[in-house]
């Protein structure tokens, strides 16, 4: 038997519980994990909540993250003791993810973990901070350099935008770091944010070309703040989307892509292949002070993750929430 946050829907609606569940209940799978810590992630908030109806089957363990021990495969890649990674894939929204004390997964969707970060440091990062090394990759894979200017961040005190501003910052940008919430400048100072901006100025419709200022940004708002880092851009410069948390509409202009010749750049982290999830850890394990995770990051229980999530929709958290699923 193992526990587990478990979500049921009938036609009374959707109930969410911690269950203790039997082994043989797990899903397909060539690799079992014995998970050793999870995450909360806003989609996870969204499908833990029934806000959205993210959730593709039922009954479902939510959790798009897990770290853990391999305890059983029959996967070529894997085998018992290995350590390992997973972020993404549908699991927690189509397949049992990782709010849970063992997983049955594809060998295929997991990553090792890298020898510089246990399982508690890689769930800090986690799919927000996999995502924020995806943008930084993409940023400079286009041929953005620190001597070109500053880099915008949105959504800066949540998990991506925290993780951003420090990868950035390690590699020598200038990051200006947007957030609605003014008490917390010193903690965006302290991940290496230069300038700190209130989202208010970039929440509303704007003009299609606005004053260039931004070599490159990083967005995890959409809707019209994306419209207006765009329009800010600078020529040449870069975009990378990943997120929506203002809204999925994106009420733009093609001014700055035809006349300044900006890239928008779509970053996936649920179905990018390995060898791109790879590179990105790499770059974590290579330029993340683990030390940056003790202030972005903090831990709760299983049993918490239920109501951690309506914070989290309440837009209440700062950084990231780890779970560690075996308390």
């Amino acid at each position: 038997m193992f526990s587990a946050i478990l979500l049921e829907k009938d036609e009374s609606g959707q109930r969410v519980e911690i269950a203790e569940l039997a082994e043989e209940r797990l899903p397909d799978g060539d690799v079992t994990v014995e998970v050793e810590y999870s995450t909360l992630n806003y989609k996870d908030a969204l499908a833990i909540t029934g806000s959205s109806p993210v959730v593709r089957g039922f009954p479902m363990v939510p959790g798009i993250d897990l770290a853990g021990v391999v305890t059983g495969s029959t996967h070529a890649d894997w085998e018992k003791g290995d350590r390992v990674v997973l972020n993404g894939w549908g699991v927690g929204e189509s397949h049992w993810g990782g709010l849970a004390q063992r997983a049955r997964l594809k060998g295929d969707w997991l990553v090792p973990l890298p020898s510089g970060f246990t399982s508690c440091e890689a769930m800090a990062i986690g799919t927000a901070g996999y995502t924020a090394s995806l943008c930084v990759d993409a940023l400079l894979a286009h041929g953005t350099r620190p001597e070109q200017g500053e880099v915008l961040v949105t959504g800066a005190t949540g998990g991506v935008g925290s993780v951003a501003i420090a990868l950035l910052a390690e590699a020598g940008f200038q990051v200006a770091a947007v957030t609605g919430k003014p008490a917390e400048e010193g903690y965006l100072r302290s991940l290496g944010a230069a300038t700190v901006l209130d989202r208010a100025g970039f929440a509303e419709r704007g003009r299609p070309l606005q004053k260039e200022r931004w070599a490159a940004v990083v967005d995890t708002a959409g809707s019209h703040t994306l419209a207006n880092a765009c329009a800010q851009t600078r020529y040449g410069g870069a975009v990378a989307a990943c997120g929506l948390a203002q809204g999925m509409d994106l009420p733009a202009s093609v001014a700055p892509f035809i006349l300044r010749g900006v890239s928008l750049l779509g970053i996936d982290s649920v179905m990018a292949p390995k060898a791109r999830r790879l590179a990105a850890w790499k770059r974590l394990s290579r330029d993340l002070d683990v030390r940056v995770l003790d202030s972005i990051a903090r831990e709760v229980a299983l049993g918490e993750a239920i109501a951690a999530a309506d914070e989290l929709m309440a837009g209440t958290v700062r950084g990231r929430i780890v779970v560690d699923v075996n308390r």
